[in-house]
């Protein structure tokens, strides 16, 4: 019986936990490269958060998008000494005049609860290399070079402290100071050993004077490989439990990153986090941004918080504050209103994990320890919600959290799945939320691929799900594939598998999994057919075959197929071993 809490737990497992503990250890899923690493209950504790605070603040907010009295419309905002473009003086004496004394960080903080946020991640330096805290590696920073003279990154670190929110920096890797003011489009710079250096010199600052840092939010330029591991391990020698951000590059970081306000559209099987801004074209403060529909603001937050949560991830939602430190009253309203819809519906959110349904028409879903939640996004015309595949599952009856006044029905099952019936989702608010309790765990039958009339099973690349691996050499370096996964809808015994393929290299080799068991198959290069025996184990997975392509174990976070697979096949054996032949039809 497939038990999604059991799966859950071994993806979890097998992608956290360091490369050593698994070298006697053959797995379906990438290990980390390099170590130390964060250990599975910092990681657990990290992803079970949910929700946090991004703080885009600096320079750049004190023009709020506006440079010689032109409104900036090309680029972010926190990048207008690029876009504007201003030169690299009058940038830097921007720090003369910057006295942000309505900065107030234990508001902040009480702000981001008040959202039902449970961490915060502040900008330290962003690309114009003007640093937020007190760094010795020049006085390009907010300390020496400001009216303020305040360390911002220290006064905010202090109050998560205070208030035991867990607190996290941003940290760009190219420095438009250091570099002169030399900057490249896509922010795409590689970075100079002598750059490196002081890089690693500002991340131990960070990491040794601001007590504990939940992580380190590395972002742009194109490092080599030796530097963003070194970046990383920088972090974890002195903070061995700080997740590091994907965009440390080159596949080390500890936590996967999306694209800046994007979601992902297939598997993932390591932590990840969704980063989004309140509008779509700057994430710094910008003062003629158009400001509307707080209701309407406030819900596309809301259902992207629930796509990003039943998808596995963490959504971390942005302000920009204003010059003077102040937060823009409507990023605070929408803060609000979110934390409004948060209070009675938490538990459907933090500590939860992935949704197990494929899709389902009304909406989407997370699994608790011991309670499914449903999210209706439509409610259906005849309010029954209903759960594609679930079989041998008891449940408890169910409620729609902070309503009382709706009513649950009990859950059927049937061949087809489960299914409730609720009353008054109608009127109970934006994306009502079901609370199913569950007697025991939870099962799902997956969706699987059935035999055609002569007994064999095509697989289309285009039916199989897709597993990525994000955050290569530098933002704009596309997802490669490491993982195809089917499921076959054949009963036991022997099948011939046959793998179509091309682009494959000399000494070519993948890992065919059949219900849980690898196998490596050769593939000769180029194009062709590669077969291969297997043999189906209900026992493992009882429903349906699941079929899993992946390089060879083990392999790590970035390697990928070695070949672009086109279809595969399985044709079941009988009479010694041979394909069963295809049945002629009369149409033949």
């Amino acid at each position: 019986m497939k038990t999604i809490m059991r799966t859950a737990l071994a993806a979890t497992l097998a992608c956290l936990l360091p490369a050593t503990l698994f070298a006697a250890t053959v797995s379906d899923q990438p290990l980390p490269r390099g170590e130390p690493r964060p250990d599975v209950a910092t990681v657990q504790a990290w992803q079970a958060r949910k929700f946090g605070l991004f703080i885009h603040f600096g320079l750049y907010s004190q023009l709020g998008g506006v440079w010689d009295g032109k409104r900036v419309t090309q680029g972010y905002s926190e990048q207008i000494q690029s876009f504007a473009p201003v030169p690299i003086a009058q940038y830097e004496a921007l720090a003369q005049r910057f006295d942000p004394e309505k900065f107030d960080p234990d508001a902040i903080v009480a702000l981001a609860k008040a959202a039902g946020m449970k961490f915060i991640v502040l900008t330290a330096k962003h690309h114009d290399g003007f640093a937020m805290f007190h760094t010795a590696q020049n006085r390009y920073n907010i300390v020496d070079s400001t009216p303020y003279k305040r360390d911002v990154v220290k006064l905010l670190a202090e109050a998560c402290a205070r208030a035991h929110m867990p607190f996290g920096v941003y940290y760009s890797t190219i420095d438009w100071h250091w570099m002169h003011g030399q900057y490249r489009p896509d922010n795409d710079n590689p970075i100079t050993p002598a750059q490196a250096d002081f890089n690693v010199a500002q991340i131990r600052e960070l990491m040794s004077g601001y007590g504990p840092i939940s992580e380190v939010w590395f972002d742009m330029g194109k490092p080599t490989p030796a530097q963003s591991a070194r970046f990383a391990r920088t972090v974890h020698a002195l903070q061995p439990q700080t997740m590091v951000s994907g965009r440390v590059w080159n596949h080390q970081g500890d936590f996967t990153v999306m694209g800046d306000n994007s979601e992902p559209h297939e598997g993932m099987e390591e932590p990840w986090q969704s980063p989004a801004s309140m509008f779509p074209d700057t994430w710094g403060y910008r003062s003629w941004q158009v400001r509307k529909d707080l209701p309407g603001k406030i819900h596309e937050n809301i259902a992207r918080l629930v796509r990003v949560v039943s998808a596995g991830g963490n959504y971390i939602l942005n302000i920009g504050p204003e010059g003077d430190g102040s937060v823009v009253p409507y990023e605070a309203d929408v803060l609000r209103g979110i934390g409004a819809w948060l209070r009675p519906r938490g538990e459907a959110v933090y500590g939860t994990r992935a949704s197990p349904f494929a899709k389902l028409d009304f909406g989407y879903a997370t699994l608790g320890a011991h309670t499914l939640y449903l999210f209706v996004a439509k409610v259906p015309a005849d309010g029954v919600l209903h759960l594609p595949g679930v079989v041998d599952t008891r449940f408890g009856r169910g409620r729609v959290l902070g309503d009382a006044q709706a009513a649950v029905g009990s859950v059927a099952v049937d061949a087809s799945g489960a299914s409730v019936k609720v009353d008054g989702l109608a009127h109970a608010g934006y994306m009502p939320v079901v609370a199913i309790p569950l007697d025991g765990s939870l099962h799902v039958r997956p969706d699987a691929v059935v035999p055609g009339a002569d007994g064999r099973v095509n697989l289309a690349t285009a039916q199989a799900e897709h597993f990525l691996n994000y955050n290569g050499y530098g933002y704009d370096d596309p997802p490669t594939l490491y993982k195809l996964r089917w499921y076959a809808g054949v009963g036991a015994g022997d099948y011939m598998l046959v793998v179509h393929y091309r682009d494959a290299l000399a000494s070519a080799k993948l890992d065919v999994w059949v219900d849980g068991q690898p196998h490596t198959l050769a593939l000769p290069t180029g194009a062709g057919a590669a077969h291969l025996r297997v043999s189906r184990d209900p026992h493992a997975e009882p429903w349906a075959m699941q079929l899993e392509l992946t390089p060879l174990a083990p392999f790590h976070k970035g390697d990928r197929l070695p070949a672009t697979i086109e279809s595969v096949e399985l044709a079941p054996l009988v009479d010694h071993g041979h394909p069963v032949t295809r049945r002629i039809k009369a149409d033949d």
